[in-house]
Formats: structure tokens, C-alpha cells, sequence
């Protein structure tokens, strides 16, 4: 099984800045596309951006230019760089991970998401 650990979250002003962490661990075998979805009060989770192994990056429309998701394969985690953040972006926080990993002999795919990290952006 692949476990994911996130971090980072916060209260922060609105222009400010935060960064987000998720690390996977267990016998992950590789890992393809990793990427963040957020959820507010009220509302359906939402893609904010994805990584595919490739490197290819897709944000929601509403983040592009202010966010950036980067990761380190050496790592296995993933990161998210939030700048001049606004009210709507507050929420949680959902990290999720696609990839394969070792079951016994087998190589299983697996798909994974965090416990979630509260961002509050406040006035």
C-alpha cells in the first residue's frame, strides 16, 4: 500500500503565499501522475492542478500564473506553490497520487490521496 502525508497548510492574508507538501511512501514501484484538488464548504472537490511523470502540468484556469506544482521523483513528493492567494482559494486540500506498486510478487496500481490540509486565506 502506498501511504501520503501532507503538510503546509495555514492561515495566510490574502496576497500571501503558502506551500503545500505531499509525501508518498511504501513500496511504491513508480509513480505516474500526482496532483491537488482542493474543497470548499459547500462545494465538490475540484482539480486544481496535476504533474504527469513526463512533466507535463495542467492547472485550473482560476490558478494559472499563481500556482505552480512541481515534485521530486527522488522524493516522492509533490509540492504546491501558492502565491498571490485570494478567498476563494480557501479549503482543503486534497493531495493524489497514481502509480504502481509492489504487492508480494506483483505489481499492483494504485491510486492514493492525502488527509487533507486546511488553507485559510483571511482579509
Amino acid at each position: 500500500q502506498v501511504q501520503l502525508v501532507e503538510s503546509g497548510g495555514g492561515l495566510v492574508q490574502a496576497g500571501g503565499s503558502l506551500r503545500l507538501s505531499c509525501a508518498a511512501s511504501g513500496s511504491i514501484f513508480s509513480i505516474n501522475a500526482m496532483g491537488w484538488y482542493r474543497q470548499a464548504p459547500g462545494k465538490q472537490r475540484e482539480l486544481v492542478a496535476t504533474l504527469t511523470s513526463g512533466g507535463s502540468a495542467n492547472y485550473v484556469d482560476s490558478v494559472k500564473g499563481r500556482f505552480t506544482i512541481s515534485r521530486d521523483n527522488a522524493k516522492n513528493t509533490v509540492y504546491l506553490q501558492m502565491n498571490s492567494l485570494k478567498h476563494e482559494d480557501a479549503g482543503v486540500y486534497y493531495c493524489n497520487v497514481e502509480g504502481r506498486y509492489c504487492s508480494g510478487r506483483d505489481i499492483t496500481r494504485f491510486e492514493s490521496w492525502g488527509q487533507g490540509t486546511q488553507v485559510t486565506v483571511s482579509s
